[in-house]
């Protein structure tokens, strides 16, 4: 005898618990992020939540376009652009692109403030219709994270793959914490903005990602090299921590305070830059 198959209701709707979005009863994995729905939401009992891991070769669409991540160890991402449809990126992240698809330039202002912080100042632009490929050049986890009109996220530098054109781009200083995040060089940090149209970022994240989301006034402390992206409504300031006692008496260390409300992601490897 067979076993009897599970029965998926096509009319039932299945909620992503990463990103919150609404699945047909028969998906197996988010349309809009590709997490996976028929596994456990992994949250520790402090509340981190483990971003997830996609499944080798799995889809997810935005706008006219389709993503597929390809690999697990050094993770692709491959998007068939749809005509419309354009993404931006760091150029040193391209893998390969058909020949058709075409390239351009994304405008920036600020070039010599981002020279010297040791960010890009060069983003480049793909162009749909036409299929292309990133990875960044290490292992780590793929962070595919839809952005809805009206929401800012902050990133660390050099953190972000690549992005859809409905995302407007900038960057924000971050006052007090030059000398201690981003290997002392970054006062700044990469501001993605939905205002009218939802997009989608995918961040590159070293070794595990872990997400929290911070209530109203709550507050942790995270070490600068830990930090991955964070919700423009948390706060963020230097906290000198004293260690007044044994071997290490009179010396410090500096942490980032996180404040709520909202999201804060982190990762549980940093790799030093060589332009921080």
């Amino acid at each position: 005898m067979t076993e009897p198959q599970p029965h998926h209701d096509p009319l039932v709707r299945i909620e992503c618990q990463w990103c919150k979005s609404m699945n047909e009863g028969t998906a197996l994995t988010c349309r809009s992020c590709g997490a996976p729905l028929d596994a456990k939401d992994m949250v520790s009992d402090s509340g981190w939540r483990e971003a997830p891991r996609l499944r080798d070769m799995t889809e997810f669409q935005f706008g006219a376009s389709t993503c597929q991540v390809e690999g697990e160890i050094v993770p692709v991402a491959e998007i068939n652009l749809g005509s419309g449809d354009s993404v931006f990126f760091e150029h040193h992240v391209l893998l390969w692109k058909d020949d058709p698809t075409r390239m351009s330039v994304l405008p920036l202002t600020g070039g010599v403030k981002r020279a010297l912080a040791g960010m890009p100042f060069i983003i480049s632009v793909a162009h749909g219709p036409g299929r292309i490929a990133f990875s960044r050049d290490a292992t780590g986890e793929l962070v595919v994270l839809p952005i809805h009109p009206g929401q800012e996220l902050d990133v660390r530098e050099h953190a972000f793959l690549v992005c859809s054109h409905t995302i407007d781009y900038n960057f924000v200083r971050i006052k007090g914490l030059r000398n201690i995040l981003f290997g002392g060089q970054g006062m700044f940090m990469d501001r993605f903005i939905a205002n009218q149209a939802q997009g989608i970022l995918l961040l590159h994240g070293y070794g595990n990602v872990f997400q929290r989301n911070l209530k109203p006034g709550e507050s942790i402390l995270v070490e600068p090299g830990a930090f991955l992206y964070k919700d423009a409504s948390v706060g963020m300031e230097v906290e000198p921590i004293k260690l007044t006692s044994g071997f290490f008496g009179g010396t410090s260390m500096n942490l980032a305070r996180m404040t709520g409300p909202g999201r804060v992601g982190i990762q549980s490897m940093y790799v030093h830059h060589a332009t921080e």
